[in-house]
């Protein structure tokens, strides 16, 4: 059971933090009496938003004096923060003491997922072993106290972000994240998408109680949603060790933070922040969390100012413009084929997860991308300034919008929720998750 769990309408950074503290104290109690050394993991600047970066900053402040305190960032193979990122999500942590996770060069080998056991809770959709590979820092260096720190919001691959997904995604090595990605999608992404243990996380659950027992670790989930004056708010904290910590904050994100229609959406339109999402990697999220919820034949439309390349690393970027997201069938036939997709699995799933399957049209307006590089990835191409002007941003509500006479959904922060119909989130009779 969770240590500490406390819901409201709307949690105050002050009330926040003083569950924070509570939290603090309950580590030096269960875990680590007074630390000599502590490890901090949050998620990576694509999570901002969350306040993960402030709290994480709490966490250092309180063990500073006592503890060598360090923070690695959960990139998984997402680009490295620059100082100047650092400081804008963590404040006044030094630079010196965040570590950029090194998803090829910094890991160790720590175990295997059995192919077996791959085969057997996947449906036999995937059959090959998960190995296991974990940032080198964390498992050989000596910690007295790990803290786990993120936002738990539905998720393509894991049902819902967070938890150990801070491990095997967040800290994961190459081998790790390309199996487990490619499992995922042959699972089907709208199989995954708010179901509370998918395929993959049960895999990871796995690893965590056979190869992870022994880390003195914790997790701090929070939970947010809008207030009634569309305002994003924290909503719930979960604090504890266990799988349950991570199965209260679920349970809370899946009644708050996913949308059901009686009917599909025929226009939507989002915006992709532009000092989170630089890449369509993580500003695809706004075609993961609405293709549950867009009509056939609609129109997706991703304002994205921030937007300058398609993968995080320049392998991954130049991959994509290579296949471009050209739908699962076509995807799995040249993966068979091509040794550089099986060498890049994790790209070849995020090419089936970005694909709307030709359902509907996906269009962005970048701020940074041509048309040319838009459309040579089987996007649809927008001016972002024109787009700006038809849909202004300081006009729009979260929610249908009449615009000019035409009727849109607008989704200001995609990566916070699950938009879906009724029939495809409850109709699923994949028997994956639960």
């Amino acid at each position: 059971m969770p240590w500490i769990s406390e819901q409201a309408d709307s949690i105050s950074r002050e009330a926040l933090t003083a569950v924070l503290d509570q939290a603090v104290a309950e580590a030096r109690k269960r875990i680590c009496g007074t630390p000599r050394r502590v490890l901090l993991l949050p998620p990576d600047i694509t999570r901002m938003h969350s306040g993960a970066g402030w709290i994480t900053e709490v966490f250092y402040e309180r063990f500073k004096a006592e503890a060598d305190v360090h923070v690695i960032p959960t990139l998984g193979q997402h680009e490295p923060h620059t100082r100047e990122q650092n400081r804008q999500m963590f404040g006044a942590i030094p630079h010196e003491r965040i570590h950029p996770h090194d998803w090829r060069g910094g890991v160790v080998r720590v175990g295997e997922i059995p192919a077996d056991y791959v085969r057997e809770i996947s449906g036999g959709v995937a059959d090959w072993a998960i190995p296991v590979d974990l940032n080198r820092m964390l498992m050989e260096e000596k910690w007295d106290l790990i803290i786990n720190i993120g936002h738990v919001v539905p998720h393509e691959v894991l049902g819902f972000a967070n938890h150990n997904k801070n491990y095997f995604i967040g800290l994961g090595g190459k081998d790790t994240i390309c199996a487990s990605h490619l499992m995922a999608a042959s699972c089907g992404i709208e199989n995954n998408l708010g179901n509370l243990l998918t395929p993959v996380r049960q895999c990871f659950n796995k690893a965590e109680d056979e190869l992870l027992g022994r880390l003195p670790d914790m997790y701090v989930q929070v939970v947010l949603a809008r207030d009634p004056g569309g305002h994003l708010v924290h909503t719930g904290v979960h604090i504890g060790d266990d799988l349950e910590t991570y199965l209260s904050a679920a349970r809370q994100a899946r009644e708050q933070n996913i949308t059901v229609f009686e009917e599909p959406l025929k226009k939507v339109v989002c915006v992709m922040q532009g000092d989170e999402f630089f890449s369509t990697w993580v500003a695809n999220k706004a075609v993961y969390r609405t293709r549950m919820a867009m009509a056939d034949g609609g129109e997706l439309l991703i304002l994205a100012p921030g937007l300058k390349r398609f993968g995080e690393q320049p392998d991954v970027d130049a991959f994509i413009r290579k296949y471009g997201y050209v739908g699962t069938p076509r995807v799995m036939e040249m993966y068979r084929q091509n040794a550089d997709m099986q060498d890049l699995a994790h790209a070849t799933a995020h090419l089936i997860h970005g694909s709307s399957e030709g359902r509907f049209t996906i269009c962005y307006a970048p701020g940074h991308l041509s048309r040319q590089e838009i459309e040579g990835v089987n996007f649809e191409y927008a001016d972002l300034n024109e787009m700006l002007a038809r849909y202004p941003l300081e006009k729009m509500q979260q929610g249908f919008n009449d615009v000019g006479g035409e009727r849109v959904f607008f989704i200001p922060t995609p990566s916070a929720g699950l938009w879906s119909t009724r029939n495809r989130l409850y109709g699923r009779q994949t028997g994956f998750g639960a």
